[in-house]
């Protein structure tokens, strides 16, 4: 740690509100602890999950830095006790409990994963948060399999974007919803094979029509769960990651005892150490070969510089964003 500065620049909450709230300051550079790593950040995505926090309704999880930001890329700088499956210099990127939007962030060793061949920082730091979610939702646990349908809601946000990618990747067919008719042709270009416009089309009564879904991953939750369960074939699960209509819904309980449905939801944010490193073996396994042959890439809709993640923030508010939005940190 000698030869590192003590302090670092970052984006701070100053307090809950809209993007107008963030801004820059300097903190210490933080050490990391057992089977930590130090990493100096050359990029950070930016999430769903960290305008909540903005807003005052997704805190930290006990123990994690306020500063925002749960992804990034760059160099390994500095080793805590017991890490051996890492070296200074190393390029990785991680899932961060926070601390993206800062030039330093401390993260346990198993949240990292090396950079793919043939990718830049940048495209890196688009690829741990929305790699983690699909990968524990749609393949660990809705099981999606060869053959079957997913439907994704959002499907040119990062997360949506992502899921395409990977389903496609992992043989399966994929109908998506989106908010405009220019929205739809992105879905049908990111490799959809069928994409509806959920403000006018009557989207569950056609995928019925076309052979049902098998996984939903749902953004969407408030009014959007029922037709969810209509548009579902019998013994199918939804996964709910988000809830941007609505955290109540209410729903025919007929419905999924005669289909034999799953619904089920998780959040990132706060799973243990353990369980991210889990899923970091099985993405290393599973989905590393697949961008690295160019099978599935992140999709980048704009960089940032870290000084105006205000401005990143109010582009994610728009929704005028397809794929993902990164800060340039170095």
């Amino acid at each position: 740690m000698n030869d590192l500065p003590t302090d670092m620049r970052v984006i701070e909450i100053t307090e809950p509100g809209g993007p107008e709230v963030l801004r820059e300051a300097r903190r210490p550079v933080p050490k990391p602890g057992e089977n930590e790593v130090l990493i100096r950040i050359a990029a950070a995505g930016v999430n769903r999950p960290e305008v909540l926090q903005r807003m005052g309704l997704y805190p930290p999880p006990p123990g994690a830095t306020d500063i925002p930001g749960l992804e990034c890329a760059g160099e390994i700088a500095a080793l805590g006790d017991g890490v051996a499956t890492w070296k200074l210099g190393d390029k990785v990127c991680a899932l961060l409990p926070g601390g993206g939007y800062g030039e330093f962030a401390v993260v346990d060793a198993g949240s990292c994963l090396p950079v793919p061949q043939g990718l830049s920082l940048e495209e890196a730091a688009a690829l741990p948060e929305t790699i983690f979610t699909v990968w524990a939702n749609v393949f660990d646990n809705a099981d999606l399999k060869p053959g079957e349908t997913l439907l994704v809601h959002g499907g040119t946000s990062g997360i949506g974007a992502t899921a395409i990618a990977l389903a496609k990747a992992w043989g399966a067919s994929v109908v998506a919803t989106a908010g405009s008719d220019e929205k739809c042709r992105a879905c049908l270009r990111l490799g959809a094979d069928a994409a509806y416009n959920y403000k006018t089309d009557p989207w569950e009564d056609e995928i019925v029509k076309a052979g049902g879904a098998d996984v939903v991953l749902d953004m969407a939750g408030g009014d959007f769960v029922a037709r969810n369960l209509a548009a579902l074939n019998q013994g199918g699960r939804q996964v709910s990651i988000a809830f941007l209509r609505g955290t109540e819904a209410t729903v025919n309980i007929m419905t999924i005892m005669r289909k034999r449905l799953r619904l089920t939801g998780s959040t990132m944010k706060a799973r243990p150490p353990e369980e991210k490193a889990r899923l970091a073996g099985d993405i290393a396994a599973n989905v590393w070969p697949l961008i690295e042959s160019g099978k599935a890439k992140p999709l980048i809709d704009r960089v940032f510089p870290l000084s105006e993640a205000a401005e990143a923030h109010k582009h994610m508010e728009s929704g005028n964003h397809i794929g993902k939005i990164v800060l340039k940190v170095a």
